[in-house]
């Protein structure tokens, strides 16, 4: 088969579509047929050599994808050779052709092609996971969500408008701020004119955000400790503006604050499966009955995934970049 491989660490020039073997399906997994992937952050980060693949996953990039199943490995069951499937990955989806362990197969939504599906694994586990199952987003509270017009922020908009929060949101420009008030954001904010800390309290008579789903890291993290809320909690779940940042301690004791910071891709498959489940579960009828939906800035040939990379790069997209198999 073909895949993208990464022969030394660098810039998206350093993404070469070569011939690679086939995967072979392990007990308790399915060889999946790839109809699309789609670029995540993390796929960046392990193109420049930051970000390397858990013991024993694949070293192809791309954490999730969309496709038909075309063999099962032994001790599978529920599952079918011809289903059409998206999976959550730990690696592999730059490919025509990845193994998957069952615990990560979702259906393909009622009304959702194949190829969109691929935008749905990765930012659903995620938002899930940190914003509903660890911080347990209420009805009624106020969630705030940088970068809201990424993948992870326009679903993340969505799931909490679904369950009855108020969404406030950063982004960088009108353009992409005007698009999460179409998905049901409330509160905007243009991080590169306002002060989120201030919005936010404006907003909110003073009180703040009880739950805030952070991408950024350390550059934000006392604002977001001073945004938060009584009894707020902080899901960081990413580093776009570093790693090393202080704490005001005080300030977290006397909110009652809660910090939390997660990654999908090294969890253990027991947990990673419960996930899905989850969010099989919560999600996916949201999305068969046209509620919630994947947002798809565009597709690229996969085998231009270098273009993809600089897409996100330059931080202009709307939603997901998919990559297509041809």
């Amino acid at each position: 088969m073909y895949a993208i491989t990464i022969p030394e660490p660098g810039g998206p020039e350093a993404l070469v579509w070569a011939e690679v073997p086939d995967p072979v399906p392990g007990d308790g997994e399915v060889l999946v047929e790839v109809a699309a992937g789609a670029v995540n952050r993390a796929d960046l980060l392990q193109r420049q050599g930051f970000y390397n693949p858990p013991p024993g996953a694949s070293d192809i990039p791309g954490l999730e994808c969309s496709g038909r199943i075309v063999a099962l490995g032994a001790g599978v069951s529920g599952w079918s050779v011809g289903d059409e499937v998206c999976a959550l990955l730990s690696g592999g989806g730059y490919a025509q052709k990845v193994a998957v362990p069952a615990g990560q197969l979702l259906p393909v939504p009622e009304n959702t092609d194949l190829v969109t599906a691929a935008a749905l694994p990765e930012v659903t586990s995620t938002v899930w996971s940190n914003v509903f199952m660890i911080a347990h987003l209420r009805p009624g509270e106020t969630f705030l969500v940088h970068g809201g017009s990424s993948g992870i922020g326009t679903m993340a908009i969505q799931l909490a408008k679904a369950i009855g929060a108020k969404v406030a949101v950063t982004a960088g420009s009108k353009e992409k701020l005007d698009y999460c008030a179409e998905l049901g954001a409330d509160i905007l904010i243009n991080y590169r004119e306002q002060d989120f800390v201030e919005e936010i309290k404006r907003a909110t008579d003073g009180a703040g955000a009880d739950v805030i789903l952070d991408n950024m890291g350390a550059k934000y993290l006392d604002r977001n400790v001073q945004a938060l809320a009584t009894n707020g909690r902080l899901a960081i779940i990413g580093m776009q503006g570093g790693i090393q940042g202080e704490l005001n301690i005080a300030m977290l004791l006397n909110k009652r604050g809660a910090i939390t910071a997660t990654s999908l891709r090294a969890r253990p498959l027991a947990e990673k499966a419960a996930i899905v489940a989850a969010v099989r579960e919560h999600i996916w009828p949201l999305i068969d009955s046209g509620r919630v939906r994947p947002i798809v800035d565009r597709t690229l040939p996969m085998s231009d995934a270098a273009q993809a990379h600089r897409v996100l790069e330059e931080s202009g997209h709307i939603g997901k970049v998919l990559l297509t198999v041809e």
